[in-house]
């Protein structure tokens, strides 16, 4: 043994006991105190239950099953009548359903559109548990939230996939409300664990399934048209020809611009003017540069034929705003433009950044809404929709400004969104309780997805937003697609429904094969 460790151990063997018992204690109480104030100023990382903040981040991921806000006063007063529905429900006699959107995103517009498909959810479930003559399984909603850009897709997804078999016996995710990379693997994951997804506002074309004949999502069932059904619409609307129109669009694009990309250049084979990108950040909610493509863009714009009046816009509302803007300050105001777009118009009803001066200098701006509160109030077609389902919604809306529905605050359904939402939510519960068997109370999870080829003719959801009857593949067919327009004083203006046929469908609404 080396010289110096004999000393040492000789040293230690020599310290009087009761001094090596306090070295002991001290080192005791000081790693306890370490450990303590490291739990309460760095490690405690929950939220509330089932929600927590990731090692890297501060937003609260997972699944809600409490009155938790996300830190968003705006969602308190319908979370806390969701909380009080929950409690009331009895065990063993609900099944959960979740909604699955971005409840700690930062951008405004993209709130007020969580907040809108929130209120929607709740009133179906409302409606599902009080007004369905007594039908069960009663409905419980829990808030899924995979972060602001839906970066923690994962573990929110794995958080629902173990309450498939809890207590909790989760039967269906709903939401994903925007066509994102993330929301992508977060559907491509749900479905291959069989659980089954119910899209509200989703329209990328490669977040459906069918395409090129493959079900890449199997248990996906949307109640939004595709992109290219919305442009099929929109085209049959417009009566536009190729010659008096052009495209600009963002490159390189996300599932929703590509697609709406894609659906407009078929429409406009033959135009004698070459297609215009654009360049976002890749955050598309972030101002970024654009407006000074859009200043070039609109130049070029003036330089056309004056026969062309048309631009068809593939981009996200952030990028939708900054063009209308730019094309209301060009250079020949003599000339009167239509801005033809998706339904990321929605969005602009309530952007303060939108200059509103351009709606009244010869810029129209019109676009393909999910779902209008005026949609099927003045002499509405025969089929593919009724006054009566929007008159049900209005009702119940109108309970909701006290208990024991709400309050919910302001309710707002201009965007559409809260009607999708709220028709999301009902085909989900249709498809749960359809695949209840008789004389039991839940239905296996396996046999939820395996309804949505059913709902059509007498079985289809007679929605708010128009009659959803789904084809094989999950995809609404021939749904009604209002038109909306914007308007200088910030409304979003019903013009009238087109449809991706060019008509409605028959009153026994079957897709063709």
């Amino acid at each position: 043994m080396r010289a110096w460790l004999r000393e040492l151990v000789q040293r230690i063997r020599t310290i009087p006991i009761y001094r090596y018992t306090a070295f002991v204690v001290a080192g005791a109480l000081l790693f306890g105190l370490v450990q303590l104030t490291r739990t309460l100023l760095h490690d405690d990382r929950s939220c509330a239950a089932g929600v927590a903040r990731p090692e890297d981040s501060g937003e609260c991921v997972g699944v809600s099953t409490s009155a938790f806000d996300f830190g968003q006063r705006r969602f308190a007063d319908t979370i806390r009548a969701v909380d009080r529905e929950n409690r009331s429900l009895k065990a063993g006699t609900y099944v959960t359903v979740a909604l699955y959107e971005p409840f700690s995103s930062s951008d405004a517009d993209n709130l007020n559109d969580v907040l809108h498909e929130l209120q929607g959810a709740y009133l179906a479930q409302y409606r599902a548990n009080h007004d369905d003559n007594g039908e069960t399984p009663y409905i419980r909603l829990v808030l899924a939230n995979p972060g602001a850009d839906g970066a923690y897709w994962e573990r929110t997804v794995d958080r629902l996939s173990a309450m498939t078999d809890s207590s909790d016996r989760l039967r269906a995710v709903t939401g994903i409300g925007t066509s994102t990379d993330n929301n992508k693997k977060a559907v491509a994951k749900l479905t291959r664990l069989g659980i089954p997804v119910v899209g509200s506002s989703i329209t990328a074309d490669d977040l459906a399934n069918g395409q090129r004949g493959k079900d890449p999502y199997p248990g996906l069932a949307r109640v939004s048209p595709t992109n290219t059904d919305e442009a099929r619409a929109l085209a049959a609307f417009a009566k536009v020809t190729a010659d008096r129109a052009l495209l600009v669009y963002d490159k390189p694009g996300d599932p929703y611009t590509k697609t709406l990309q894609q659906a407009f250049a078929t429409l406009l084979k033959g135009s004698p003017y070459g297609s215009w990108p654009f360049t976002p950040p890749a955050n598309r909610s972030e101002e970024g540069s654009t407006p000074n493509t859009f200043r070039q863009i609109t130049d070029l714009v003036c330089d056309t034929d004056t026969k062309l009046d048309t631009v068809f816009f593939a981009g996200r509302h952030t990028q939708l705003r900054q063009f209308i803007n730019a094309l209301g300050r060009r250079g020949c105001q003599s000339r009167t433009f239509t801005v033809l777009t998706g339904d990321e118009g929605s969005y602009l009803t309530g952007d303060k950044k939108l200059d509103r001066d351009a709606l009244q200098h010869g810029v129209s701006v019109r676009y393909t809404a999910l779902a209008h509160p005026d949609a099927w109030l003045n002499k509405p077609p025969a089929t593919g929709g009724s006054p009566q389902d929007t008159q049900d919604l209005d009702k119940l809306l109108a309970t909701a400004k006290t208990s024991p529905v709400g309050p919910l605050g302001t309710v707002s359904l201009d965007d559409g969104q809260a009607i999708i939402a709220y028709d999301a939510m009902r085909l989900a519960v249709h498809g749960i309780r359809e695949a209840t068997p008789d004389q039991q109370k839940i239905p296996p999870l396996s046999d939820v997805g395996l309804q949505w080829p059913q709902v059509k003719g007498s079985l289809r959801v007679s929605g708010a937003s128009g009659w959803i009857c789904l084809d094989i593949h999950g995809n609404p067919y021939d749904k009604a697609v209002p038109i909306v327009e914007l308007t200088p004083q910030g409304s979003a203006r019903f013009v009238r429904i087109a449809w991706p046929e060019d008509k409605p469908p028959a009153k026994d609404c079957l897709p063709p094969a």
